[in-house]
């Protein structure tokens, strides 16, 4: 079961990863169609996309989704690796 726990946490890691380089990526100039921008930016945007949906529009030119995405998968994480401890 903690083999179990911990591939969860760390797939969780590695998306959460995945969105601040996103973030990183928004501020340089990058080639978008780069194999690997292009990676990043494709398995980023369902969740990102989903949470830019769900938050209200504003003034500013700045986009909370990323912020609201690593929160709410933290949350998700420990909900399940919680779930998983009490079922071991």
């Amino acid at each position: 079961m903690i083999l179990v726990i911990n591939l969860i946490e760390v797939a969780f890691r590695v998306f959460e990863w995945l969105i601040i380089a996103r973030v990183i990526l928004s501020f340089l100039p990058h080639n978008a169609y780069h194999p690997v921008c292009r990676f990043i930016y494709e398995s980023t945007e369902p969740v990102l996309g989903f949470f830019r949906r769900l938050l209200p529009r504003t003034s500013l030119p700045l986009d909370f989704s990323p912020l609201v995405a690593i929160i709410a998968l933290e949350v998700i994480k420990r909900l399940v690796v919680g779930f998983l401890l009490r079922l071991g």
